[in-house]
């Protein structure tokens, strides 16, 4: 059987970019709870700008290739920082299923994690650079 590597890049690029995506374009409407989760823990409100850049901006770089593993770093970056912020207290739980807590958001950040040590593929608008 043969291996099609860079189809399967593909398909991680196109469900990670366009799922996150989707929460980027809800968040059009206006992200002032972020705003306040923010200031609640004593961090700047101008942070709330990053939602922007990870939500909508790296999942489209994502999505078409391009810089493939710096966007990856910067979206694991973005999860992980929704996780720490927003989830904290289900990180060590479970759901009433039996999955984790933030299984989602595990597979968010996992999917992103793994596109950076892999990069692109070559079914990318740009795959030859060190950051594809």
């Amino acid at each position: 059987m043969n291996k099609n590597t860079d189809l399967g890049l593909l398909i991680l690029r196109i469900a990670l970019g366009t799922l996150m995506l989707l929460h980027g374009i809800a968040k059009l409407k206006g992200v002032s709870f972020i705003e306040g989760m923010l200031e609640s823990k004593g961090l700047p409100s101008f942070m709330v700008y990053g939602v922007y850049i990870t939500e909508i901006v790296v999942p489209i770089l994502i999505l078409v290739g391009y810089r493939t593993r710096l966007s990856s770093a910067i979206y694991a970056f973005g999860v992980l920082f929704a996780m720490l912020l927003v989830h904290s207290g289900d990180i060590l739980s479970l759901n009433e299923n039996g999955g984790w807590g933030v299984e989602l958001l595990g597979l968010y950040l996992f999917g992103s994690i793994a596109l950076f040590f892999t990069g692109s593929g070559r079914i990318a608008i740009s795959y030859s650079n060190k950051w594809d």
